[in-house]
């Protein structure tokens, strides 16, 4: 039955809409992960990653079998060593996880906590490096992690203006940028920036199917972990180790077929389709960009005329590959994300309730990223708008008559 039921359009911030060619990719029969076909796809496919975070030969690119989570636990299993402090900048419900893993690793992690729909001032940022750098008794912070877009609210950081102000400030300071919800939908320099890891995640802006988690370490970043490496402390983790991983990138880098686990392959072979369509496409990567803000702001300013307030209260610090938007407040109208969300289903479109506990009831997310934006001259998201203006409209009508039938029966 499944078979032949026509799929809902995905309006979630990932998974997103494929690419016709990388359906196709997905679709051929497996490869040897040692084959020269697929080595070179490999080979290609860590290039290619290079080109999308803009960062030279010298970074490291892990194309790993995992979720956007696992760049989390790469992160803390190579790179934080026991009593460690980190900063992590919190935007939203992202924040917590990456909170908890490095934890795991033994870290002491400090909060920096925007208000609901905020970004973190850098004044607050600044006021955290000094202090850790002015006191003696304490180690300076071993790292600082943003969620670039966090994807419960919608929120954008400006990581460039926080790299600049950790390398200024506390320059042996690692920046960590968690670009899972970011990643060819928002720019992204690694080095011009100063970034030290860029982790992200196959099924978002990079527009291939779940299942893949990319990191690029910087040459700096590596450094450091093969010197901990010299000094005798493992990594912390088995599956995530990079004393594992690193030969076997080096090795495909350098199109030669190495083994520690088997490679998603037909993962691998979707991604690269994929990332052939950012970097050589007919849109180049800046144009994409483009795209994206084109699309973000329609459908921002349609939500705006049905009376829906964006959770990410900063002009410039809202994402472009996703919205997230409290539902109308009318008097006497009981709406809620719920209601909204179901009328959104029966017209063919799947968007995301909310994540942020508090507030979880009252608001909805909607993915445009990827093929939705830069597909079929943007089909897609002209769907995504008429569905959301009809979707509102016709859950409004169903409450107040609700509401009204309550009323007459009282």
């Amino acid at each position: 039955m499944s078979s032949t039921t026509t799929p809902k359009l995905l309006a979630i911030p990932g998974p997103i809409p494929l690419s016709p060619t990388v359906q196709r990719a997905l679709a051929l029969p497996p490869l040897s992960h040692v084959s020269p076909e697929f080595v070179k796809i490999f080979q290609e496919a860590l290039h290619m990653t290079r080109e999308v975070v803009h960062t030279g030969s010298s970074s490291t690119p892990f194309i790993l079998a995992g979720s956007g989570t696992f760049g989390w636990d790469q992160v803390g299993a190579n790179l934080v060593e026991a009593g460690d402090r980190v900063l992590v900048l919190h935007t939203g419900y992202f924040g917590d996880g990456f909170k908890e893993c490095l934890e795991t690793y033994s870290a002491k992690v400090d909060i920096l906590k925007s208000t609901l729909g905020g970004t973190v001032p850098i004044s607050d940022v600044e006021r955290a490096l000094r202090k850790a750098k002015d006191t003696g008794s304490r180690k300076p912070y071993k790292m600082v992690t943003i969620t670039h877009v966090d994807t419960s609210t919608g929120v954008l950081s400006d990581a460039r203006a926080i790299a600049a102000c950790v390398r200024r400030i506390s320059p042996g300071t690692l920046v960590v940028l968690d670009a899972v919800c970011s990643l060819a939908s928002e720019d992204v320099q690694m080095d011009a920036w100063g970034l030290d890891v860029v982790l992200s995640a196959s099924q978002k802006g990079l527009g291939a199917p779940p299942g893949l988690s990319i990191l690029v370490a910087s040459q700096r970043t590596i450094a450091l972990f093969e010197d901990r490496i010299k000094r005798g402390v493992k990594s912390g983790s088995y599956y995530s180790s990079w004393h594992k991983w690193l030969p076997i990138m080096r090795a495909y880098d350098q199109n030669k077929p190495a083994y520690f686990g088997t490679p998603a392959v037909n993962l691998v072979r979707a991604y690269h389709a994929s990332l052939l369509e950012i970097t050589q496409g007919p849109i180049s990567l800046s144009t994409r960009l483009s795209l994206h803000i084109v699309a973000s702001d329609l459908i921002k300013r349609t939500a705006e005329a049905l009376g829906m307030v964006q959770v990410a209260t900063e002009p410039t610090g809202r994402a472009h590959g996703m919205t997230a938007l409290y539902i109308p407040v009318l008097p006497g109208v009981p709406l809620s994300a719920a209601d909204v969300l179901a009328q959104v289903g029966k017209r063919g479109v799947v968007m995301a309730g909310g994540l942020v506990a508090e507030v979880k009831e009252r608001y909805i997310r909607i993915g445009h990223m990827g093929w939705s934006v830069v597909g079929e001259e943007g089909r897609d998201v002209r769907l995504v708008v008429k569905v959301l203006e009809e979707a509102v409209r016709e859950a409004i009508a169903v409450s107040r008559k609700g509401a009204a039938g309550a009323t007459a029966r009282l």
